[in-house]
C-alpha cells in the first residue's frame, strides 16, 4: 500500500517524518514546515479550508480545529500526521467524516486501538486513529485519502489559560492557515477578547459572548502564532458540570502573596541527562540559568551525576563566590550517548535539593525515578521537546517545580522560578466535596486551580497555602445555585488527575488508561478511534458513538451468540494440531543411509509455496531435497553439550531419556561489511569508541550503525560501552516496535535479559495483536527466572485469535510452554491450560528463526548429514526433521525440530526471500536460536543476530555437530 507521511504543522512546531527514510532517527524541529510532506514525486495533500473555534473559561481554552484536506494524486494514500503539543495542552476530541458526516471517535485502550486500525487498513476500510506516542508527541492516522478526494478532520484541544496581570492568555496555532485565502475564527468568552501576534488588526464582531474574526492570507505572521487575551478578575471563579451521574467543579483561586527569595542549600545534586537526546537541549540557556543560580548561592558543594543508560559515578565540585568554571568545563566535555534510564542511582542524603536538566523521556530499564527524603526538593529544567507532564509531576511530588526553558525570552521567568519560592498549596480542607486535586501545587502567576466532585449543592473549602515563610488559609465557597454551569469542569478534573499520575506512568498504567477511557482523553494508555462499519464496532467490541449506538447494540446481540462457539472451535483446532505433533514425535524415522540422492533444482521459487504435508502420521517419509555443500567462510565458535534424548518409541515417559552422544553448536561469527563497520574493526584497541563518536557526529546514522558499533565494542571486551551504544536504539524512535525488537533481540544475545524485558514489555503494549510480542516477552521472562509469567504469556499465544498470516505459531509456543513446565525446578500452575495440550516433547536439535520487519519473508534452511534440506517446501525430511509453515508476512518464527538426530553435521542457513515494505533499519535483523537437548535438563542454547538486506541473500549461520 502506498503510504503518505504527513505533518500537521498547525499544532506547534511539527517535526517532519519522510516515508522514504530507511533509518529511524530523532529529527530536528523545523520552523513552519509545509503542511503535508508526500513521497518523492508526489503532489502533496492540500489543505482546502480550515476554521477554528475557541471556548475560554474555567481557567482553560478549548480549541476546535476543522480541516478539509484533498488528495490531488491518483493513488489511495494514508495520512499520518505527527505533532507535539505544548505543556498544558491535552487532546479531548477527534472526529472523521464517514459517508459525508462527521463521526466522533470513541476512547479505546491504546494497544486495542492500534490493533484494530492495523487490521482494518489491511481490509481497505475507513478507520481513523489518534494516539499518544511519547512525551508531548501525538499521531493522527487517517485512511484512506481517495484519489482526488477530500477528508474532513476535526481535532479538539484543551489548553490551560495563562495569567498575565489582569488578562488570561492562550496561544492559537495558525501556521497551517498561511496558504489559505481566509480562515474563520469564532471566540466564545465572557469578556471582550483581543488578538496579538498578527500582521494586521482584523476587526472582531460580537453577538452576545460569541466573537468572530476573519483572517486573510496576509494576517498570519511568520511565527504562525496568535495570542488570545481575555479579561480576568481577582476573585475566585467557579464552574460546575453534571456528567456521569456526578457533579464536578473547577475553580480558579487567586492567592494574595508574592514570590519570595528562597535560601539556597549548602549542598545540591546536579542531575545531567547525558543520553544521546541530550545533544538536542539548549545548553547555552541551561548554563545561563546555572550561572544565575551559582551567583545567588555563593559557596556551595555540587555533586554532579550524569544520567544515561547507566548513571556515571558522581563527581564533586566546590563552587566558591559563584565561580563554577571547573564544573562548567566538565559539563561542556559531556559525551552525549546512550538511552535514558530514570533509576539506577541513589540520591545523596546530604543534598537538600536536586537540579534535573533533561527532557523527561525515560526509555531504558525498569527502575523508577528514586524517592527523596523529607525536605529534599527536585527542580526539573526542560530546554527541549520531551515529556513536560512527567517532569512536572516528578518535581511536584518531590516538593519542587518544573521550569520550562525553551527560548531566550523564557530565561528571566526560569531564573525567577529557580531562585524564588512561589506560594505553595499544602492542603485542601473542608466539607461538601471530595476527590480534590490541584493542577499544580505552585501558584503560577498568583493563581491556584483546583477541581473535584461535589457531594452536596453547597461546599465550604479551605486552601492551606505557604508563602513568604508564613501560612495563610484561603476560603472557597461553592454554591451550585449561584455558580455558572459549563462543559469543562469534568475534563479539567480528569486532566489534573492525569498529570499527577504521570510521575510514575509505568506504575499507574491501568489508572491512566481507565481515566482516559472514561473521559475521552488521549493518554499513554488511551487512544481515540473512528470506524466506518457497524460490524467492526461489534467485531472488535468497541463502544459506539451516540450516532450509531442503537445499530451497534442490535448487531452486537446477534454476534454474541456465535462467539463462544467460535472460541471452542479454535481451541479444538489447536488440540488437533498438537495431537498431530505428538504423533510425529512418537514416530520412528529411518537413520540408515539414504537411497539414491536427487539434486535439488537451482533457484527454488517460493512465490507459490507448496501445500504443507500432513504433519503425522504418514505412510512414507517426504521426498528428499538435496542441498549443495558449502564451506564456512569464517572460523566457527563452538559450544558443546551432552544432550538428553528421548529414544524413539518411548512416548509414555519422556523423562526416562537415554543418554545421547555429545551434540555441539558451532556458530559462524557474522559481521557487517558496511564501510563504517570495517573502519571500526580496523581501529586499535581503545580507539573504537572514539571512532564511533566521530562517525556518529559527522552525519545522521541509522539503526544498523549502532548495532555494528556495539558488536565491535563487545568483541573487544568493552561490554559497558557496547551496551551504552546499543541502548541508543531506544533513543532513535521511541514509538517504533521494529527498532525496539531489534534492541531486545541483541540484548538477549548478550545475555542481558533483565534489560530486554522492559523493552519487550513496551513492544507488547504497542503490538498486542501480534503473537510474537507475547512470545518474545515470555522467553525473556523465562530467561530471568520468571517461568510462571512466561507460561501465562505462552498460553495466551496458544489461546489467541490470530490473523491467518501467523499460522501454527500456537504449536511453536506450545513446544516452548511444555519445555518450561517440564524443566522447572518447582511445579508451575497449569490449571488454565487445556489438558490436551500439556505434553513435553524433548528434541535433540531445534532451530528457530525470528526477524524484526513486518510484511517480509525470511526462510530457515537446515541441511542434514545426508544432504537433505528441511525448508518450507520440504517440511518433513526422511529422518524425521519437521519444519513449521512458511511465514511470508513477517516476524516468524520458523522452527526446525528433530527428535532423534543421527550423527553428523547439520548446516543452518537463513535466506532473505523478499519483502513488501520499506524496512525501518535499512535491512532486516534476524535472530536465530539454536538448541540442543531442548526440553530437557541438559538443554543448551546459542543465539546469533545478523542482518540481511538483499532479496535472495543467503547466510550460513552455523551448524550442529552430533557425534
Amino acid at each position: 500500500m502506498p503510504r503518505l507521511r504527513s505533518c500537521l504543522c498547525a499544532l506547534l512546531c511539527l517535526a517532519v517524518l519522510l516515508p522514504t527514510m530507511t533509518t529511524a532517527q530523532r529529527l530536528p524541529d523545523l520552523a513552519a514546515p509545509a503542511l503535508i510532506v508526500a513521497d518523492a514525486g508526489e503532489s502533496p495533500v492540500r489543505l482546502e479550508s480550515a476554521s477554528m473555534r475557541v471556548d475560554a473559561g474555567a481557567g482553560v481554552a478549548r480549541t476546535t480545529i476543522d480541516l478539509v484536506l484533498r488528495n490531488p494524486t491518483q493513488r489511495v494514500l494514508e495520512g499520518n500526521l505527527q505533532f507535539p503539543l505544548a505543556p498544558g495542552q491535552q487532546i479531548v476530541g477527534f472526529s472523521l467524516d464517514i459517508d459525508g458526516a462527521l463521526r466522533d471517535a470513541v476512547p479505546v485502550p491504546k494497544d486495542r486501538g492500534r490493533e484494530v486500525f492495523e487490521t482494518i487498513v489491511r481490509e481497505g476500510v475507513d478507520p481513523g486513529l489518534l494516539e499518544h506516542t511519547a512525551g508531548d508527541a501525538f499521531r493522527l492516522r487517517v485512511y484512506p485519502f481517495a484519489p482526488g478526494g477530500t477528508r474532513h478532520v476535526r481535532l479538539v484541544l484543551m489548553a490551560t489559560l495563562q495569567r498575565e496581570g489582569r488578562t488570561d492568555t492562550v496561544d492559537l496555532p495558525l501556521a497551517f492557515a498561511r496558504g489559505l485565502d481566509r480562515i474563520e475564527l469564532t471566540l466564545k468568552t465572557t469578556g471582550r477578547p483581543s488578538l496579538s501576534g498578527l500582521v494586521g488588526t482584523p476587526p472582531i464582531t460580537r453577538s452576545g459572548d460569541v466573537h468572530r474574526v476573519t483572517l486573510r492570507a496576509g494576517d498570519v505572521a511568520d511565527a504562525g502564532i496568535a495570542t488570545l487575551r481575555v479579561p480576568s478578575e481577582r476573585r475566585p471563579f467557579v464552574q460546575w458540570q453534571r456528567r456521569d451521574g456526578a457533579t464536578w467543579f473547577v475553580a480558579d483561586v487567586p492567592v494574595d502573596a508574592a514570590d519570595a527569595p528562597r535560601a539556597l542549600p549548602q549542598r545540591i545534586g546536579l542531575l545531567w541527562d547525558s543520553s544521546m537526546s541530550g545533544r538536542e537541549r539548549a545548553h547555552a540557556l541551561e548554563f545561563a540559568l546555572l550561572d544565575a543560580y551559582f551567583r545567588a548561592a555563593g559557596d556551595i558543594e555540587v555533586e554532579l551525576l550524569r544520567l544515561r543508560d547507566v548513571a556515571d559515578a558522581p563527581v564533586k565540585f566546590q563552587v566558591r563566590d559563584g565561580d563554577w568554571r571547573a564544573l562548567r568545563r566538565e559539563l561542556e566535555s559531556t559525551v552525549y550517548d546512550g538511552a535514558s534510564a530514570a533509576g539506577g542511582w541513589t540520591p545523596s542524603a546530604g543534598a537538600r535539593e536536586f537540579l534535573l536538566f533533561g527532557d523527561g523521556l525515560f526509555n531504558h530499564g525498569a527502575q523508577s525515578f528514586p524517592a527523596f527524603d523529607d525536605g529534599q526538593r527536585l527542580y526539573a529544567v526542560q530546554s527541549a521537546n520531551g515529556d513536560a507532564t512527567r517532569l512536572a509531576a516528578l518535581a511536584q511530588a518531590r516538593g519542587g517545580r518544573a521550569i520550562p526553558l525553551r527560548t531566550v525570552a523564557a530565561l528571566p521567568a526560569a531564573t525567577r522560578a529557580l531562585l524564588r519560592d512561589a506560594p505553595r498549596l499544602e492542603a485542601i480542607d473542608g466539607t461538601g466535596a471530595r476527590d480534590l486535586v490541584a493542577e499544580s501545587n505552585v501558584a503560577e502567576n498568583g493563581i491556584l486551580r483546583i477541581a473535584g466532585r461535589l457531594d452536596a449543592p453547597h461546599a465550604d473549602l479551605t486552601l492551606v497555602v505557604h508563602a513568604g515563610g508564613r501560612t495563610q488559609r484561603i476560603p472557597l465557597s461553592i454554591d451550585a445555585a449561584r455558580t455558572p454551569q459549563g462543559e469543562l469542569a469534568a475534563l479539567q478534573w480528569a486532566r489534573f488527575q492525569l498529570a499527577a499520575l504521570q510521575a510514575e506512568p509505568e506504575r499507574n498504567r491501568q489508572r491512566i488508561a481507565a481515566l482516559g477511557q472514561r473521559f475521552g482523553l488521549v493518554t499513554p494508555g488511551t487512544s481515540l478511534l473512528v470506524l466506518e462499519r457497524i460490524e467492526d464496532y461489534v467485531r472488535f467490541d468497541i463502544e459506539a458513538p451516540a450516532s450509531i449506538a442503537d445499530a451497534v447494540a442490535s448487531a452486537r446481540a446477534q454476534a454474541e451468540i456465535t462467539q463462544v462457539r467460535d472460541r471452542q472451535t479454535r481451541r479444538d483446532a489447536v488440540a488437533r494440531g498438537w495431537a498431530e505433533r505428538i504423533a510425529w514425535w512418537a514416530r520412528v524415522f529411518p537413520k540408515d543411509a539414504p537411497p539414491k540422492q536427487i539434486a535439488a533444482p537451482q533457484g527454488v521459487d517460493d512465490s507459490m509455496p507448496p501445500a504443507p504435508p500432513a504433519p503425522a502420521p504418514m505412510a512414507a517419509a517426504a521426498p528428499m531435497v538435496m542441498a549443495e555443500a558449502a564451506s564456512s567462510p569464517m572460523p566457527l565458535d563452538r559450544t558443546q553439550t551432552t544432550a538428553s534424548r528421548a529414544r524413539a518409541g518411548n512416548v509414555a515417559d519422556a523423562s526416562s531419556d537415554a543418554q545421547a552422544p555429545a551434540a555441539t553448536i558451532r556458530l559462524n561469527p557474522w559481521q557487517s561489511d558496511a564501510p563504517l563497520a570495517r573502519r571500526l574493526r580496523e581501529a586499535p584497541d581503545g580507539e573504537v569508541y572514539a571512532r564511533y563518536l566521530d562517525a556518529r557526529d559527522a552525519e545522521v546514522q541509522g539503526t544498523a550503525f549502532y548495532l555494528d558499533a556495539a558488536d565491535v565494542l563487545q568483541r573487544r571486551g568493552e561490554t559497558a560501552l557496547a551496551l551504552r551504544v546499543l541502548s541508543n536504539l531506544a533513543e532513535l524512535d521511541v514509538d517504533n516496535p521494529h527498532v525496539l525488537r531489534v534492541l531486545a533481540y541483541r540484548l538477549r544475545e548478550l545475555q542481558r535479559d533483565d534489560l530486554a524485558v522492559p523493552v519487550l514489555e513496551r513492544v507488547l503494549a504497542m503490538r498486542p495483536e501480534e503473537p510474537q510480542s507475547l512470545r518474545d516477552l515470555a522467553l525473556a521472562y523465562a530467561a530471568t527466572g520468571e517461568r510462571q509469567r512466561a507460561v501465562h504469556l505462552l498460553a495466551d499465544v496458544v489461546d489467541g485469535d490470530w490473523n491467518g498470516r501467523f499460522a501454527e505459531i500456537e504449536l511453536t509456543a506450545l513446544a516452548e510452554l511444555n519445555a518450561l513446565i517440564a524443566t522447572a525446578a518447582t511445579p508451575l500452575d497449569t490449571s488454565a491450560i487445556d489438558p490436551r495440550l500439556l505434553r513435553n516433547l524433548p528434541l535433540d536439535l531445534r532451530a528457530v528463526l525470528s526477524w524484526d520487519s513486518d510484511d517480509s519473508d525470511m526462510d530457515l534452511w537446515v541441511t542434514d548429514p545426508d544432504g537433505e534440506k528441511a525448508y518450507y517446501g520440504n517440511r518433513l525430511t526422511r529422518q524425521g526433521a519437521r519444519m513449521s509453515p512458511d511465514f511470508t508476512r513477517g516476524y516468524g518464527p520458523e522452527e526446525f525440530a528433530l527428535r532423534d538426530a543421527k550423527p553428523g553435521t547439520y548446516r543452518v542457513e537463513a535466506n532473505f526471500f523478499g519483502q513488501r515494505q520499506q524496512v525501518v533499519t535499512g535491512a532486516t535483523t534476524l535472530t536465530l536460536w539454536l538448541s540442543t537437548g531442548f526440553g530437557t535438563a541438559a538443554q543448551t542454547d546459542q543465539r546469533v543476530t545478523l542482518r540481511l538486506s538483499d532479496a535472495r541473500e543467503t547466510v550460513f549461520v552455523g551448524a550442529f555437530e552430533v557425534e
